[in-house]
């Protein structure tokens, strides 16, 4: 059963927009991060490591696909966020400390909501044109 899940999430991985897979790595990235902060109140360091690590690479791979050449600004202030974010995760590696993690949250949260309204900005945009 466990391979027919996983032949499925690799095909819809396979066959998203663009749009759909940027969603699905910040999902990825809150989801580890909250898995993270409950590693971190319940002690288990091992927990608290694998999932900062899971999220660490996902924000890292997010900030290695942003294309300064077209986003300019944005894509700029998006890189310090990242920054932020991947600089967060560390220092709870670091200390244990849930804080930080919950910082770094916030922040992706904010940046998913807003991302979630830009997608369905485009479609309805799209939707709306003359075929």
């Amino acid at each position: 059963m466990k391979n027919a899940y996983q032949k499925y999430k690799t095909t819809s991985v396979q066959t998203a927009s663009r749009e759909k897979i940027l969603l699905m790595l910040y999902e990825g990235a809150i989801r580890f991060t909250k898995q993270a902060i409950q590693a971190c109140e319940d002690k288990k360091i091992a927990d608290r490591g694998i999932n900062i690590g899971r999220a660490y690479d996902i924000v890292l791979e997010l900030n290695n696909t942003l294309d300064h050449k077209i986003g300019g600004d944005i894509s700029k202030n998006l890189e310090q966020l990242y920054m932020f974010i991947m600089d967060q995760f560390t220092k709870t590696n670091l200390t244990g400390d849930p804080k930080p993690l919950r910082d770094a949250l916030k922040v992706l949260e904010t940046l998913y909501d807003g991302w979630v309204q830009a997608v369905e900005k485009i479609k309805k945009d799209t939707d709306a044109q003359p075929k």
